[in-house]
């Protein structure tokens, strides 16, 4: 709901998800009268959910069960710089091979502070683009570089390693299967929720992208955002 520019942050991500090539209609999934509100003022479509979710896919799998779609991406409310390129990058694979049951994205970490901080997660994937594991970890270790660390091996590409972007895709009749699955060992070690996919046997393909977004989590991180608007 913070104001940026004029408009809701809601607004941004709405009209930003609305130009995505692949994608048939946006709609906000929230427990909340106040952002109901605010979408409907713009004109935006609202699906009211219950508000014992104590997920956002919990949330999603509920609103999807009731509308007409084969894919869902799931863009984050708090995403308001994010780039319609990366959510048609995230469908492609989905519209290619019909066995994947979920997409998501991932870019290149630039700088040793991204590396190192658990605020950014880190993601490793095979050859085929099936990730192999997520972590708030670095990731990989680079055993034999891990005394010698610097921005620039980082900045200059010397080191292959990657951030996880949360933005997700799932084939509709996943979502239910994915919301009944009980909460996993590793998914409540890292606090991460897409653990909870890989540890059920589950293949999570991912895409790179060069596009990157500033997910607002904190008054600094809307700061970021305004600033990047502004310029």
């Amino acid at each position: 709901m913070a104001d940026i520019m004029g408009k809701p942050m809601v607004q941004h991500v709405y009209e930003r998800a609305s130009k995505a090539n692949l994608v048939s209609e946006v709609i906000v999934a929230t427990d909340d009268e106040r952002i109901a509100a605010a979408v409907r003022a713009f004109g935006g479509r609202v699906e009211m959910t219950s508000s014992e979710h104590e997920t956002g896919t919990d949330r999603l799998a509920e609103v999807a069960g009731r509308i007409d779609a084969d894919i869902i991406v799931n863009v984050q409310g708090d995403e308001p710089l994010i780039d319609p390129t990366m959510i048609d990058q995230a469908i492609a694979p989905m519209l290619e091979d019909p066995s994947i049951p979920m997409a998501t994205l991932k870019c290149r970490i630039r700088t040793l502070h991204d590396f190192l901080s658990p605020n950014v997660v880190k993601v490793v994937s095979d050859p085929k683009g099936n990730v192999l594991y997520f972590s708030r970890s670095p990731l990989p270790f680079f055993r034999d570089k891990w005394n010698d660390l610097k921005d620039d091996a980082f900045c200059c590409g010397k080191l292959l390693c990657y951030k996880h972007v949360g933005l997700y895709v799932y084939r509709r009749e996943f979502l239910p299967v994915f919301a009944a699955l009980p909460p996993s060992y590793l998914e409540m070690a890292e606090k991460l929720e897409q653990l909870r996919v890989l540890e059920n046997g589950y293949r999570i393909k991912i895409v790179e992208t060069e596009c990157e977004s500033i997910g607002v989590d904190t008054p600094a991180d809307l700061e970021k955002v305004l600033a990047k608007l502004k310029a």
